[in-house]
This record gives structure tokens, sequence and C-alpha cells, in this order.
């Protein structure tokens, strides 16, 4: 880890900093310099391979967003991140040991959620992430970098996780046979969604690609979502990706890393609750076919998933924070049991999506 001292100098900030929040990927600090706070992070280049190409993806997709919000008579400080430059004017630093660090506005009076405590502030949240869509419905996507090549390729996915399994690395292979076989029993629908992107039967479009709850910042007054953040992989992809995962993360009835399978299923009512709000938050701007796809976008999304926890476990934990032994394989079961349940109730996802687009 570098001088944090050397780091903070550079951003013209001269203080400690302390641990903060719950990511999977990067480290982030919490800066206080009264009377204002700042949010410190330093970028995994393990996972994003070229930190400057993510934070000039960040740095325009902000710019953006600040002038959309300030359009509608907004406030961007607190509706969209806001960068803090370097001492060169630059959107990150690169210290001495070749690190690489960002820094934020805090975002004053706001929480984070877990998980959706009602309905109602799922469909806050599904208004967040569609207007997070909207505002960058101008942006060509084309002059984004992929932070994370195929990152929501379900297919290449699918060829990733049947390699960990053939090279069962950590000898753990015989220990999740029953996993292994629900996740290669449905191969054949893992291409559905980049199918249609390939065909151009839906667009590519400027996407979050990692729409969880938590990366939503609500008012701590109002419970009123104000602010889309974590925008590594901000980049080129398809709507149904930002909505899939808000489902297959929020519309659970459980944590991500729950022991107990029977706790875990798909509330209908959180996900109708989230197409309400997505689809008024965006309005006239989806098409046909993603209407049609947004049922079967929340399974593959959490099929995706679950081949990546459970490739990861096979891997030896390299890819996603545990913080106890097997923690990658309770995610990867959690959500194998999402799908089993989400295939039950498909036919009463298609009549919501139905019923909410007319």
């Amino acid at each position: 880890m570098s001088n944090f001292k050397e780091v903070i100098s550079h951003f013209n900030i001269d203080r400690s900093a302390v641990s903060y929040g719950d990511g999977h990927i990067n480290d982030t600090y919490l800066i206080e310099v009264t009377p204002s706070r700042y949010i410190l992070q330093k970028i995994n280049t393990a996972i994003f391979k070229n930190p400057a190409e993510l934070m000039e993806n960040i740095e325009a997709v902000t710019a953006h967003l600040a002038e959309e919000i300030k359009k509608t008579g907004g406030n961007p400080k607190r509706e969209t991140l806001m960068l803090v430059k370097t001492t060169d004017g630059k959107s990150y630093y690169k210290s001495s040991d070749d690190e690489y660090f960002r820094m934020y506005n805090f975002v004053e009076d706001t929480v984070t959620y877990q998980s959706a405590q009602k309905p109602g502030q799922f469909y806050a949240a599904a208004k967040a992430f569609g207007l997070f869509q909207k505002r960058l419905s101008a942006f060509p996507a084309e002059k984004l970098f992929e932070t994370i090549p195929d990152f929501h390729n379900t297919v290449k996915r699918f060829k990733d996780f049947k390699e960990a399994v053939d090279n069962d690395i950590k000898g753990r292979k015989k220990d999740v046979l029953p996993e292994i076989e629900f996740a290669l029993s449905r191969e054949s629908f893992t291409g559905i969604i980049t199918d249609a992107l390939d065909k151009g039967e839906i667009p590519t479009r400027v996407t979050h690609n990692d729409t969880k709850l938590n990366n939503v910042l609500f008012d701590k007054d109002t419970d009123e979502a104000i602010c889309v953040i974590d925008l590594d992989t901000v980049m080129p992809g398809s709507l149904l990706y930002d909505f899939g995962d808000s489902i297959r993360f929020g519309a659970s009835s459980g944590a991500e890393d729950e022991k107990d399978l029977d706790k875990i299923y798909c509330r209908l009512d959180y996900f109708e609750a989230f197409a309400k709000g997505f689809l008024e938050a965006l309005g006239d701007d989806i098409t046909k076919k993603e209407l049609e796809l947004l049922p079967i976008s929340a399974k593959m999304m959490t099929y995706e998933c679950g081949i990546r926890f459970l490739g990861d476990y096979l891997n030896g934990d390299t890819y996603f924070k545990t913080h106890y032994a097997d923690q990658n394989l309770d995610r990867a079961r959690t959500q194998f049991k999402l799908v089993a349940d989400m295939e039950n109730k498909m036919d009463e996802m298609n009549m919501i999506i139905d019923r909410l687009a007319k």
C-alpha cells in the first residue's frame, strides 16, 4: 500500500484516511477535512488492467451527467459523483509504487442499503438507474473503453466457467458436482442477449453494468434515491444488463451469501416495483425487443453471476473479495436457487412487464 501522506498530498489534502464501505473490488477510504469529506479509492489493477482508460470513461460520463442534471435544475454535487482533480489537473494519481488512486467528493447525508427494506425503496432505486440510462442516452457509447472486456458476455463467461471446471486447480470440483451440473445444463440460453446485440435487434447503450442496490445513494431523511455510484464498469452494453442485475440483487429474498437456501426466492412484488420505476424513468426510450427480454435478463444476469462466483471458487477465490472460507460457494448457491425460482415464475414476470408496458 502506498504512503497515504504522499497520495493525499497530490489531491491537496493533508489528512489521514480510514477504511470505508463494503466493495468487493477496490479499496475505499474516507478522508475528513472539516467541513468537507472525500472518498479516496485505490483502483484494483488486477481487475482493471488499464486504469487510465477507466478514469477517462468516468471523467467523460460524470461530466455529461453533471450537464444533464443542470439542464433540469438539479444539483450535480448530490446527483452524480464528482471527481476531485489532482494538483496537476488529472482525474487520478499514480503513486511512486505504481498504484492508482482517485478521489470523489463525499455525498453528504446519504445512506446505502445492502437489501431493499420495502418495495417502494426498490422502486426509488429503479428510477435512479432508469434516469441514469436516460441521461446518458445521447452520449456516444462507442467513445467509451471496455474497462473489462466481455464483462456481461454470458457466452464468454460460460466458457471461462467451463475452463475453471476442467482445470480444477484447487481440487474443489468433487465437492460441488450438483452446482456444476446445474450450470452446465443451462448453456443453451446463454447467448440470448449477446445474439440480440450482435444482430442489431437491441441497441448498444451506455450502461452501468453493476446495478446492485448498494450502488445507489439514498437521502437519509427522505429515502429518495439520488445518486448512482461505482462507475468502474460504465461502458457500452445493453440496458438488459442493468435491469437484470438489479433484479438479481434486489428482488432476492435474502443476502447474496445466505447459507439457508430455503430463505432464497425471487420476490415478485419487488420485481414489479423495480420494473415500474425503471420503465417510468425511461419513458419511451426503450424498444419493444428490450421490453420483451426484461424478464429473461433477470435470469440471465443471476445465472451469469452464479457461474462467476462458482468459477472463482474453483479457481481459489482470486477475483471477488471473500470474508470467510467458501463464501463464493455460498454466493453461487444463492444465485442458482434464484435462477430456478425465476424459471418457475417466468410466466408471471412476463405478465407483469406486459401490464406495465401498456
